[in-house]
């Protein structure tokens, strides 16, 4: 496992123009934040991105992980929830697990990113899944997830992206 130090950072990915072009097939659009001031629409602040309407703030030290699990929240709220967004994006448990799922599968849209760096780095920054390990839940617990995702037309039945927002 790589050390939270090593978590690859926004300042440090090189194709950010993939990831801006992901978020903007959503209608998402990535907005970069000086690193001396807070993130404007954070819900945990320090450098955890930020969600206000349809923008999607972060600083050079931002993980790349927060901005697809910032995006993927944008992704998997309803209509309403998305109107008045600002900070906390809301939802329950299963949505939250559809979100994480999500961001798994999002990271394989991005070169030098993919699920094993994301498996990696979500680990490395503390999420916790009941089997121990992103990978493992992501593999053999998250049928609940994709259920979700596919349910509402965010996932294809093969669990690629359709890249559609969830209407209800």
């Amino acid at each position: 496992m790589i050390k939270s130090s090593q978590i690859l950072r926004l300042s440090a990915y090189e194709h950010s123009h993939v990831l801006t072009a992901l978020l903007g097939r959503y209608g998402l659009s990535l907005e970069h934040i000086s690193t001396d001031t807070d993130i404007p629409g954070s819900y945990w602040g320090d450098e955890e991105a930020g969600l206000i309407g349809r923008s999607l703030l972060a600083r050079s030290d931002t993980p790349v992980h927060s901005v697809l699990h910032e995006a993927c929240h944008y992704i998997c709220m309803d209509n309403q929830r998305r109107e008045a967004l600002d900070t906390n994006a809301g939802g329950d448990y299963e949505e939250e697990n559809a979100v994480c799922y999500l961001q798994v599968v999002l990271a394989d849209e991005l070169p030098g990113v993919g699920r094993e760096r994301m498996f990696s780095d979500m680990d490395a920054w503390g999420y916790s899944f009941r089997l121990g390990s992103t990978r493992n839940w992501f593999e053999s617990d998250a049928e609940d997830a994709f259920a979700w995702l596919t349910g509402r037309e965010i996932l294809n039945s093969g669990g690629l992206p359709t890249y559609r927002l969830r209407v209800k």
